[in-house]
């Protein structure tokens, strides 16, 4: 069980946020700079995939100083370039080889900061040149492609294998699970042990309905109402995760054995991962989940209430707080003592006449006076803010969740910034997210192009 950040009383004021928000930047701005460079640096990643899971991935290894070089389809890119309203407004400036493009999606603009864009139709012998040449200088090539897609074009670990030895060769997809294939411990041949298998595994992979089969959506939502889906495509998210901290373990192996590896991971899998205790509680004990809300369904009290004007998240884990919550936030001590509520179990047990209890109590008055009461007092709490409100948190703003950067197509936008800081340094956006094929030239001449075979490429519609 995960406790929630206590918000500290000096926050409670506008005053004790300003004065709280100064030192915090005094303290970081003084910290030395390392100097070091980014963990990734030099590493070049070979981005084949489109939509979230996979370019979540990509742009967590761009994040960290990797050059991603991300190869979309001719004309139409990836998919979420095209999925607004909302989208960033083109400017003026924009450059003019761009002017046929659509207005940058916001979608897109959310996991694709950090790397640059060519497109390539390697359906085409020249395009497949090129993306063979890719290859052979990457060090890693990540792709979501529907299973053995890209092995029917020549691309597949195997012949990509071929080229590069050394290449760590990522596959997302739906339907199957993250594993990491040693080529180099078997003696059988490839096509004998290193099959994609099960029923689905050539099913395309989305999130909302991955979040169906594999339980997820069961769980969510209130028990009197159909299931629901998460906010957010989670799983997807996730999936980018696995697949990240794959391809850092990849990379570390690779450093021992000079070799490169297969990876497979899919959001089938990983969603079921995700279960958690969800899962444990039906393998060990048999126990069918049912949804329960933002309820928690070991732990009660442990879910939003309603006060007057709002919500609030109340997360009272233990004996110990929950006394609190009746004594100090409540005015009643003696609720704790109620042999139906003593114990964690026996407020599991009568969850609904409890939860009731603290309704009436809490609609008595405005959220920011429990927000009031609450504060300094261990019992884990929280308003339920909203994006607007979420982005406007001291601690967002004290740690600087948002970074300005100037786009060459939507002028000044502000994107989410890195989570992860080394030494106190948080990971620099160092280019905004591409236009479809922006680097497209440049990536051509890195790989011994020369303009005039360039422009031939073009025209013939390979690039």
């Amino acid at each position: 069980m995960s406790r929630s950040m206590l918000r500290p009383t000096c926050l409670r004021t506008r005053a004790g946020y300003l004065t709280h928000l100064r030192q915090y930047q005094t303290h970081h701005n003084m910290r030395p700079s390392t100097g070091m460079p980014p963990p990734l640096k030099g590493i070049r990643i070979l981005d084949l995939t489109r939509v979230l899971a996979g370019p979540t991935a990509t742009m967590l290894l761009a994040d960290l100083g990797a050059d991603v070089v991300k190869v979309e389809e001719l004309k139409r890119g990836d998919d979420t370039r095209t999925w607004s309203p909302p989208s960033a407004p083109t400017i003026a400036s924009a450059p003019p080889e761009s002017a046929h493009l659509p207005p940058e999606s916001a979608y897109f603009l959310a996991v694709n900061r950090n790397k640059r864009s060519m497109t390539v139709n390697f359906k085409d012998p020249d395009g497949l040149e090129i993306m063979r040449k890719l290859v052979a200088r990457a060090d890693v090539l990540v792709e979501n492609f529907i299973s053995g897609k890209l092995a029917s074009m020549g691309l597949g670990w195997d012949e990509c294998h071929k080229i590069n030895p050394r290449l760590i060769y990522a596959s997302i997809t739906g339907s199957f699970f993250l594993y990491v294939r040693y080529r180099c411990l078997f003696k059988r041949k490839y096509q004998d042990m290193a099959s994609q298998t099960g029923p689905y595994r050539t099913a395309a992979g989305y999130d909302v309905i991955v979040e169906a089969e594999a339980g997820l959506m069961h769980i969510t939502g209130e028990p009197d109402r159909p299931p629901s889906k998460v906010g957010v495509a989670a799983t997807d998210i996730a999936t980018g995760l696995y697949a990240h901290g794959a391809i850092m373990a990849a990379l570390l192996s690779r450093q021992q054995t000079g070799k490169g590896v297969w990876i497979d991971c899919n959001l089938f899998e990983t969603q079921i991962a995700g279960l958690a205790n969800i899962a444990s509680n039906y393998l060990i004990a048999g126990a069918e989940a049912s949804r329960h809300g933002t309820a928690h369904p070991s732990v009660v009290p442990y879910q939003v209430f309603p006060c007057r004007d709002g919500f609030l998240m109340i997360g009272a884990g233990n004996n110990k707080q929950f006394a609190i919550l009746c004594d100090k936030v409540l005015g009643n001590p003696t609720l704790a003592l109620d042999p139906r509520f003593l114990t964690n179990e026996a407020r599991v047990t009568n969850r609904a006449e409890l939860v009731r209890i603290i309704e009436d109590a809490l609609m008595q008055q405005d959220r920011e006076h429990w927000l009031a009461r609450l504060t300094g007092l261990g019992v884990p709490f929280g308003p339920i803010n909203n994006i607007q409100q979420t982005f406007a948190h001291p601690q967002a703003v004290a740690r600087g969740v948002t970074v300005e950067v100037e786009h060459p197509r939507a002028g000044k936008i502000k994107l989410v910034a890195p989570a992860v800081s080394y030494n106190g340094e948080k990971m620099k956006v160092r280019r905004p997210p591409p236009w479809l094929s922006e680097h497209t030239n440049e990536v051509m001449e890195e790989l011994g192009y020369s303009a005039e075979r360039i422009a031939e490429l073009r025209g013939k519609g390979v690039i």
